[in-house]
């Protein structure tokens, strides 16, 4: 590690003494860093709306840029994020939990690979958990994260990109033709700024998607569910994929093969990027298929404010 860019005193001190870190690593902030040190690349994992200043400040020196998920706050910022990006030749990768689960990569596999399902027709993905007051998130994530002008908005953001990420994976970096929005202020007390439940269906030529993202389901969730001409799969969770083919009367439970380093964790992916030993192109972390979730992101917002259909250019 080469620096930490942190302007909350309070924030530093924990972490400090939480980890045993010295003084040296810490900054007021990015350009203060970049000034000392020429990293690889940046991680930005800070509130959703400050993604575009971290790629202006880091783009310029040739600094590859990884954010936690989504990309932008909305397509415009999106759009000047991915300019700066192929201006200066660098890598602006975005890092998701379910990217890095065996079970999601190895329903792809069976997909995709060996056509275990046949064409897809419908995909479902459940995201969420009880609510990030509920289970206790740090007052500093809390506070940006039900801002929405920091995030977006509340949990449509929080966990709905997560299955518009797997969609467009899944649907070979194909943008859906329309998107549809419900969303729900059903704890209006403990977030009253942001929509705290959101259903959001995606509609392709030949398939459906149907993302439930909510901080209101009763445990911590995170599957996918595809359904194929001939097939079914289910990544239940981070380990174990359930399967029935068509025409069987019982599923098969099996527990995923694990991954390569390449794709164990966020950092063992950005190695390899950076020494060109993966091509990051329609991947999950991949600005093209990240361009495409905000996107939908942004139709989903719209869907749900105005009650009509959003149809994607």
């Amino acid at each position: 590690m080469t620096g930490i860019a942190e302007v909350n005193p309070e924030l530093v001190d924990r972490f400090k003494s939480r980890f045993k870190l010295a003084d040296s690593l810490f900054y007021p902030d990015l350009t203060a860093l970049l000034k000392k040190k020429k990293p690889d690349v940046v991680l930005a994992y800070n509130a959703i709306s400050d993604h575009l200043a971290v790629v202006e400040t880091a783009a310029p020196l040739g600094v590859s840029v990884m954010v936690e998920k989504p990309l932008a706050m909305n397509v415009k910022q999106a759009q000047k994020m991915a300019e700066l990006a192929k201006k200066y030749k660098i890598h602006l990768l975005t890092n998701y939990e379910t990217t890095w689960y065996p079970s999601n990569q190895e329903a792809y596999l069976n997909i995709k690979e060996k056509s275990s399902i046949g064409p897809i027709r419908k995909m479902i993905v459940h995201d969420g958990h009880q609510g990030p007051k509920e289970i206790g998130v740090s007052k500093e994530f809390l506070t940006w994260l039900t801002d929405p002008n920091k995030n977006g908005a509340g949990a449509l953001v929080d966990f709905g990109c997560y299955g518009a990420n797997l969609m467009t994976w899944l649907m070979d970096g194909q943008a859906p033709v329309s998107v549809s929005a419900i969303t729900h202020q059903i704890k209006k007390d403990v977030y009253p700024k942001v929509d705290d439940d959101a259903t959001i269906v995606l509609e392709y030529a030949d398939a459906t998607g149907i993302i439930e993202a909510s901080w209101n389901w009763p445990f911590s969730i995170k599957d996918l569910e595809v359904f194929g001409k001939t097939g079914y799969i289910q990544a239940v969770n981070e380990q174990n994929l359930r399967t029935k083919e068509s025409g069987k009367s019982e599923y098969s439970i099996y527990k995923a093969k694990p991954l390569t380093t390449a794709y164990a964790n966020h950092l063992g992916y950005l190695s390899a990027v950076l020494k060109n030993e993966i091509q990051p192109v329609n991947d999950l972390s991949s600005l093209e298929n990240n361009l495409i979730v905000v996107k939908i992101l942004e139709a989903a917002k719209t869907s749900a404010k105005t009650g009509k259909k959003v149809f994607i250019k």
